[in-house]
């Protein structure tokens, strides 16, 4: 994929999961959704369970699985369905995907830079700091607008 593709498609989902970001801090309830809400309708397991089309132990199981993080997305949102709900996936970034492509892009600057320190200072060529300062800062750019593919590799490696 081109660095302009990779762009573009960050730009826009970017602009997906921006409106998104007020669920970021939302937290399970401490019975997990499908009880809760079960409950909250005033529904009970069992015609829960005739709604799913099983039987009532396979919603107390059901309901445990989701606490225990082990419910499958599609179980889940059949349940979410017989619940008259909708059911909610997402993979939100903790920032913008702008800053956290840019942070790694100065992982990786820094990583080429130290290589490159140590080769010069081994020469006796070492750079000044405002040097070091602006050669740091083109690299970050240069990642930025090409996006190598070893952008995501552990730069402790390289």
């Amino acid at each position: 994929m081109k660095p302009q593709q990779k762009h573009l498609i960050r730009e826009q989902l970017e602009k997906t999961v921006e409106h998104l970001a007020c669920i970021r801090h939302v937290q399970r309830p401490v019975r997990g959704w499908l009880r809760s809400v079960r409950e909250a309708l005033g529904m009970s397991g069992k015609q829960l369970a005739g709604r799913l089309g099983v039987s009532p132990p396979r919603i107390t199981a059901l309901e445990k699985s989701e606490q225990s993080g082990s419910a499958t997305i599609n179980t889940m949102r059949q349940a979410a369905e017989a619940l008259d709900c909708v059911f909610v996936y997402a993979v939100l970034p903790r920032e913008n995907l702008y800053t956290t492509v840019r942070k790694q892009a100065e992982s990786l600057a820094e990583s080429r830079i130290n290589r490159v320190s140590h080769s010069m200072l081994l020469e006796e060529q070492q750079l000044s700091r405002s040097d070091q300062q602006k050669a740091f800062a083109t690299e970050v750019e240069n990642i930025m607008r090409t996006m190598p593919k070893e952008l995501w590799d552990n730069h402790n490696e390289l």
